[in-house]
Order: C-alpha cells, then sequence, then structure tokens
C-alpha cells in the first residue's frame, strides 16, 4: 500500500472525529441539567471553543507531527518545561478524575443489566449507608484492575469494542423508538417546546445566570478529546485544506446532533414527571431516561402496562449491557495509557522506579500510586456526607472542571507558539490580530465557565460540593509544582 493510499480522506476524517468526541450519555446530563436550554449553549461551544481550539491543536500537531510529546512537548516549547509539566500534570489529573467517576459509576450499569433498574441507592450495609458502600465498591475496584492491569490484562481492553457497538446501537434505538413514539403520539412532545424553555431550564438550580453561564463547562467537556487530533494532521491528504474544512463539518454535525437528540428526548420525558426526583441523579439519569423511553413508547403504541414495563426492562438492560462493557473496557485502557505517555514524556522529571516498566511494558509502581490517590479520594467524597445526587454531582463536576482546565494552558500559549514558528506545514490562523480575538474569546469561554462552575455550589450553600469541585485544579497543580521543584533541586 502507497502512501496515498494510507491518507485520511475527508469522509474519514469526519467520522473519526465524531465517533472520538460524540458521546451519548452527555445528553441526558444536559436534559437532566437545563432540558431544552442546554441546546444553545452547544451551539456557542461549537463556535466559540470546539471549532477554534481544534485548528490551534491541528497547528500544534503540524509543528511537532515527529514528537511523540503530544500536549508537554507543545507547552514546553511556547512556555517553558515547568508550566507545560503543570499543565500537562493536570490534563493527566482529569483522567485521574475520570477514574474516580467512572469507579463509582460503574457498578450503576451493572445493576441495571442485573436488576433491571438502578439499585444502588438501597445497597446500605450494616454501618454503611448506600453512598458509603459504592465508595468502598469503588476502591475495591480500583484495586482489582490496577492489580489486573499490571500483570498485562490488555486482553480485557477488547471488551471496550463490543461496548462500542453497543453504545452505537443505543443511538439507533433511541432515534427509532422517539420517532415512533412521535408518530404513534400524533405530534404529541411530553416537554412543551417553547421560546422560553430555549432559554430558561425546568431545574431549579439551574435557573441563576451564574448557574446558567456555568452550563459551558458541561458543553466544553461534552467536546472534549480533541487534544488527540493533532497527533493525526500528517496523515491526512491535503492537510491545510481537508482538516479546517473537516472540522467546520464535524463541529455543525457534533452541535446538530446533540442538539436533535436534546429536542428529541423532549418527546417521551416530561422533566417534572420524570426527572424531579432526589432517586434521578448524574450517575443513573441515562438509565432512567432509556427506561421512560421504553415504557412511554408501549403505552404509546396502547401496549399493557405489563408490556410496557417489560420494554422498560430490556431498554435499560440494554443500556445497562452496553455501558458497563465500555466502562470496563475503558477503565483498563486509561489506568495505564495516561500515566504512561506522561511519566515517559517527562522521565528525567521523575524517580527511576516511578519510569520503571515491568515484563509486560507496564508502570506498575507509578499505577499503584495512582491507585493510591484514587482510593483515598474515593474515601474522602464517600464518607463526607450528602446523599448519592450530591456524590455523583461532585463526581461530575471534578471531571468536567478538570478537563477544561488544561485547555487554559493550551489557549494562552497559542500566540508565543504562533511567534515560535513561522510558515507552518499546516496553517489556519495568519493574521496576528485575527489570532489574538480568537484565543481571548476561547480563553474566557472556558474561564468564566470554569469561575461560575466552582462559584455556584457556594452560592447554594452547597460547600461540599463547592469545595469538591474546586479542589481538583487546586490540589494537583500545588502536587505538579512540589514534584518539579523536587526534581529541579535534585539535578542542581
Amino acid at each position: 500500500m502507497n502512501d496515498k493510499q494510507k491518507k485520511i480522506g475527508l469522509f474519514s476524517l469526519i467520522m473519526m472525529i465524531f465517533s472520538s468526541i460524540f458521546g451519548f450519555a452527555n445528553m441526558p446530563v444536559a436534559f437532566l441539567q437545563m432540558g431544552y436550554a442546554s441546546i444553545p449553549w452547544f451551539i456557542l461551544a461549537a463556535i466559540l471553543f470546539f471549532l477554534p481550539v481544534a485548528m490551534m491543536i491541528a497547528e500544534y500537531g503540524a509543528a511537532f507531527k515527529d514528537d511523540r510529546g503530544g500536549m508537554y512537548a507543545w507547552l514546553k516549547d511556547a512556555i517553558g518545561e515547568k508550566w507545560a509539566f503543570i499543565g500537562t500534570f493536570i490534563w493527566l489529573s482529569s483522567w485521574i478524575i475520570w477514574l474516580l467517576t467512572i469507579s463509582s459509576k460503574v457498578f450503576i450499569p451493572f445493576s441495571a443489566l442485573i436488576f433491571g433498574k438502578d439499585m444502588t441507592q438501597t445497597w446500605a450495609f450494616g454501618p454503611f449507608n448506600a453512598t458509603q458502600v459504592i465508595g468502598i465498591l469503588a476502591i475495591l475496584w480500583m484495586i482489582f484492575v490496577t492489580f489486573a492491569a499490571s500483570h498485562g490484562a490488555e486482553v480485557i481492553s477488547k471488551v471496550s469494542s463490543i461496548g462500542g457497538y453497543f453504545v452505537t446501537s443505543m443511538i439507533f434505538v433511541f432515534i427509532i423508538g422517539s420517532i415512533i413514539t412521535l408518530i404513534a403520539g400524533h405530534g404529541h412532545i411530553s416537554q412543551a417546546l417553547t421560546a422560553k424553555s430555549l432559554l430558561v431550564s425546568p431545574n431549579p438550580e439551574f435557573q441563576t445566570p451564574v448557574a446558567t453561564i456555568s452550563f459551558v463547562v458541561y458543553a466544553v467537556f461534552a467536546y472534549a478529546g480533541m487534544e488527540a487530533l493533532g497527533g493525526i494532521i500528517e496523515s491526512v491528504k491535503e492537510p491545510e485544506k481537508t482538516f479546517p474544512k473537516g472540522m467546520l463539518i464535524s463541529s455543525l454535525l457534533i452541535a446538530a446532533g446533540y442538539s436533535i437528540m436534546i429536542l428529541l428526548w423532549g418527546i417521551s420525558v416530561n422533566w417534572n414527571k420524570v426527572l424531579n426526583s432526589n432517586s434521578v441523579n448524574l450517575g443513573n439519569i441515562t438509565y432512567v431516561m432509556m427506561g421512560h423511553l421504553g415504557y412511554y413508547l408501549g403505552q404509546t403504541l396502547g401496549l399493557g402496562t405489563a408490556t410496557s414495563l417489560l420494554l422498560q426492562s430490556i431498554f435499560i438492560r440494554f443500556v445497562g449491557l452496553g455501558m458497563f462493557l465500555a466502562y470496563v473496557g475503558s477503565f483498563f485502557i486509561l489506568i495505564y495509557s495516561p500515566i504512561k505517555s506522561f511519566i515517559l514524556g517527562s522521565k528525567h522529571l521523575w524517580s527511576e522506579k516511578m519510569t520503571r516498566l515491568n515484563k509486560v511494558g507496564v508502570p506498575a509502581h507509578a499505577m499503584w500510586m495512582q491507585a493510591a490517590l484514587v482510593c483515598v479520594l474515593l474515601f474522602l467524597i464517600a464518607f463526607g456526607g450528602g446523599e448519592a445526587k450530591t456524590f455523583y454531582t461532585i463526581l461530575t463536576d471534578m471531571s468536567n472542571v478538570a478537563t477544561s482546565f488544561p485547555y487554559l494552558f493550551l489557549i494562552a500559549a497559542f500566540p508565543v507558539f504562533k511567534k515560535k514558528h513561522q510558515n507552518l506545514p499546516f496553517e489556519v490562523f495568519k493574521n496576528p490580530k485575527f489570532t489574538n480575538l480568537v484565543v481571548i474569546i476561547s480563553f474566557l469561554v472556558v474561564l468564566f465557565g470554569i469561575i461560575f462552575t466552582c462559584v455556584q455550589p457556594f452560592l447554594q450553600g452547597d460547600f461540599v460540593t463547592g469545595f469538591w469541585t474546586i479542589i481538583g485544579p487546586i490540589f494537583f497543580g500545588s502536587l505538579a509544582y512540589a514534584i518539579y521543584a523536587r526534581a529541579e533541586k535534585k539535578q542542581k
């Protein structure tokens, strides 16, 4: 096969971007938080964040196409090793918080698969309430996966591809089920669509200006993962034309996909009747809404209650199986892949023990240090008081803020990078004034989203959620600074 045949064309690029960024679970979360009012934020995030930042990352990738260091190499060149290390460490922390979140959420699809509904909130045992039991199970899960992966459990990662097929199938089941429901119901929709509903959330917790603006972090999180796209620029056919065109089409497709599917949720789900309950949280929202779609579909088709409940159970178990397999597969990959690439990329700043690979090519010691940190955080959050709803809100907010924060470094470093690198093989931003304007807008979108997400819980008097939301970047940024200072002192 020659080089021309190997190059990625426009259609393949669009499919690659869409499949790596579009997330089905993002839409139920958005509908729970903001209802139809989430749609304008997804569109704004696509225009003001996703598209411009993706182009910046493409230019970074073009300049360092032969360097495997990724984000660390880009930032090191632009703003120096120290801030590159801190920024990339915070990026790594977003994956650590992802492990923290999924180790807790993995038991919800497991429960949905076995019992046909989320039973985790009833799993109180002895002196421990349900939230604490989930915390303990998550700690045990983290220890088990670290042990298995450190001994070479690559085979289990193949489960993720099966889970991916289930999640893709789930999108088709949802779309077809919603359309059949709309037709059978003669165009009736459960959640009324009005001009006001596109601006004001039905959720009382998201009706203040601060809370509404904080939702931008959820929208940014829905487009996260684009930093991986910088590494494929060299494989794209005519990248200077194909890549911007592919990103433009992909951003429109993803924004349209999110918007249309949020509208489709309103066909079967009335926010006040279905979601206005303490038993519904950011952990189980996908299963609650898919289960209700199954039940509502049965009722709309004139089926009996028993048959409708059976459809509800089938929908929930189908989603549970797909999400469980996807979580397990992703977990086994992400428990070692990000930390391995980061510590090997900045090898001289770590101790020999941290960077040592075992016989199966896995940094076992670093992984156990990571597991210990995740287990401590899980224990503190689970036993810090609060119900399941608070528990999953904390985990989701921590994940969103930690994922969004590294983009501040990438965006802020871009003008410096442009001054250092002239006549790149791939270049979108050619006018310095336009470049600076785009950088300022994108930076402020992410910054204000993060600030309002951190401030909102404090304004509502929820100091526990506020503390854990803000502590992620502060804790990991301080830890990165301490590690770098120690390494610098040792080298001197």
